[in-house]
């Protein structure tokens, strides 16, 4: 049995992003990985521009401790330009994003003026620079904007569209098959029967590869026979980039995917000691990545949300990211025995008095309400541990996208 630190390490360095890369339309490329920096082919904004509605002046034409009117001389709006400059006691009525006139510095807010036909009478206190986004203020010509591996948020595309870009280079989205084991396992809609278990493994990860972003190949369900495993494996890795699988990964004698897996590929390593999802596997099927996941329902998705996850992100392309894990006051009892590192299902708070974080009760790994209900999980070390009302933990939040 491995620990978890290195199992987890070790399936990140054992998988590399694939190498294909795709142009597409900046519409179309949310969740996606840039394969290159962005670099910045002109200023953002690319010239000084009213932040506020208002009237543009030049500051050094009124003295600093007395209101001054002045004539209005033009009205500007957004999508227009004045060529003429603006000479002293002269205003420009001007529109939030509309250019800055020549000879102006500055933009009076209407709501501090007062106009009587073409004349406004500006306030004492007019300064150089008040109410004006300059050019470049954002994002100045030639500098680094997104870098390589950037996972494409909506400001990320609100960023490409500013700079001009209608299409971005981003890596190929990966192919990522998904396959079920056990006789047990039935699919949701069919009645169950005593000894049987719906398919919510499926249901999971299929949803949680989306929330990736990855082509998702279903293998569908495998009946616990070496034949139906190894055709559903053999399709998977003649397709996909990666293989999921959940059971079969145990020791028990129908338990076949580990050893399909040897027959068909390579195992690196299984079994990680950590509570819940101790029995695992990870190897390589032909060209796709393997995990072998448990099947136990909150085993099955804590594994994927703490190892396979990361790996598929860097398969993505993206770059890495360490786990988001803060430090936050327990409230209740706990008495850890066992020698695994432990992921505890929990509800982090935030109040007056800081973050401190509750477990969402029974733990068991067929248990899972207990993930539903959680936004963090509890992280304790391979040690055995008692925490009590107080006591500081280390909490990791759950993310799906």
């Amino acid at each position: 049995m491995i620990a978890f630190e290195e199992a987890y390490s070790r399936v990140l360095a054992e998988t590399t992003p694939v190498a294909e890369v795709v142009r597409i339309p900046v519409e179309a490329a949310l969740g996606r990985v840039l394969s290159a920096p962005v670099l910045a082919d002109a200023d953002v904004p690319n010239h000084d521009n009213a932040a506020m509605d208002g009237y543009a002046v030049c500051s050094a034409a009124f003295p600093a401790a007395d209101a001054v009117t002045v004539t209005v001389v033009a009205e500007l709006p957004a999508g227009e330009r004045l060529t003429r400059r603006v000479g002293a006691g002269e205003a420009v009525r001007i529109m939030t994003g509309a250019p800055v006139p020549p000879g102006c510095d500055c933009v009076v807010m209407q709501e501090r003026v007062q106009r009587v036909g073409d004349r406004v009478t500006l306030p004492e206190g007019v300064g150089p620079g008040e109410n004006i986004r300059l050019a470049g203020e954002d994002i100045r010509a030639g500098s680094l904007v997104l870098n390589r591996g950037c996972r494409l948020r909506p400001a990320h595309l609100g960023l490409l569209s500013a700079l001009g870009r209608a299409e971005v280079e981003v890596f190929r989205r990966p192919v990522v098959a998904l396959l079920s084991t056990g006789n047990e396992v039935i699919p949701a809609g069919t009645p169950l029967q005593p000894g049987q278990v719906h398919d919510s493994n499926r249901s999971a990860l299929w949803a949680s590869l989306q929330a990736l972003g990855v082509e998702v190949l279903d293998l569908g369900l495998a009946r616990d026979s070496r034949e139906a495993i190894a055709a559903a494996l053999a399709r998977g890795a003649a397709e996909a980039d990666a293989v999921i699988s959940t059971g079969g990964v145990s020791v028990g004698d129908y338990d076949l995917v580990k050893e399909v897996l040897q027959d068909q590929g390579r195992i690196h390593f299984w079994q990680v000691a950590m509570k819940p999802g101790k029995p695992q596997a990870y190897g390589q099927l032909g060209r796709a990545r393997f995990f072998g996941l448990p099947g136990n329902p909150v085993s099955c998705l804590t594994v994927f949300l703490l190892m396979v996850r990361p790996a598929l992100l860097r398969l993505m392309g993206a770059a890495d990211e360490p786990p988001k894990r803060m430090r936050a006051t327990f409230r209740g009892s706990l008495n850890k025995k066992h020698s695994r590192m432990d992921f505890i299902r929990g509800v982090a708070h935030c109040d007056a008095g800081g973050v401190w974080v509750e477990t969402t009760g029974p733990q068991g790994s067929g248990i899972l309400t207990s993930l539903a209900k959680a936004n963090v999980l509890i992280v304790l070390p391979e040690s055995p541990v008692r925490l009590g009302d107080g006591d500081a933990v280390t909490i990791q939040w759950i993310e799906y996208v």
